[in-house]
């Protein structure tokens, strides 16, 4: 049992810094012809933060993109796991509460992306986290 936990932890903490770092480098164009690159990107976060200024979207977009950067490298590598994932999990609620106001429920829910933040906060509640840096680091 402790097992199939320890390898659940680990597949949840690398699905979702795959899922940010995969968001990323669409948005700098490392999918190819798949991404969907910075313009789109920063018109995107003027659509889903409609009820801003639509200055504030390029801001918007730089910061999330540090933060989503910093939040897939820190999950891949396993360090500060707790914290990172609570990070996480506040990020996403935020596009998920920011996508619901701007487009309506059905958005979010079709991206997963309250589950996608529920999977952050879950990651977050766990007392270790075997295959990571963190265990390394506390042996």
């Amino acid at each position: 049992m402790k097992t199939q936990q320890d390898t659940a932890v680990f597949l949840l903490r690398i699905a979702l810094a795959a899922g940010f770092l995969s968001a990323v480098a669409s948005r700098l164009n490392l999918w190819g012809t798949q991404s969907s690159g910075w313009k789109n990107f920063v018109h995107y976060t003027a659509e889903t933060n409609s009820f801003l200024p639509p200055l504030w979207a390029a801001i918007i977009a730089i910061l999330s993109t540090i933060a989503e950067l910093s939040i897939g490298i820190l999950l891949l590598l396993g360090f500060q796991i707790k914290r990172t994932a609570r990070y996480a999990s506040v990020l996403t609620l935020f596009f998920a509460i920011a996508m619901s106001i701007s487009f309506g429920i059905k958005e979010p829910l079709d991206y997963s992306v309250f589950a996608f933040s529920a999977g952050a906060f879950l990651l977050s509640t766990f007392s270790q986290y075997t295959w990571s840096f963190d265990h390394f680091l506390h042996q």
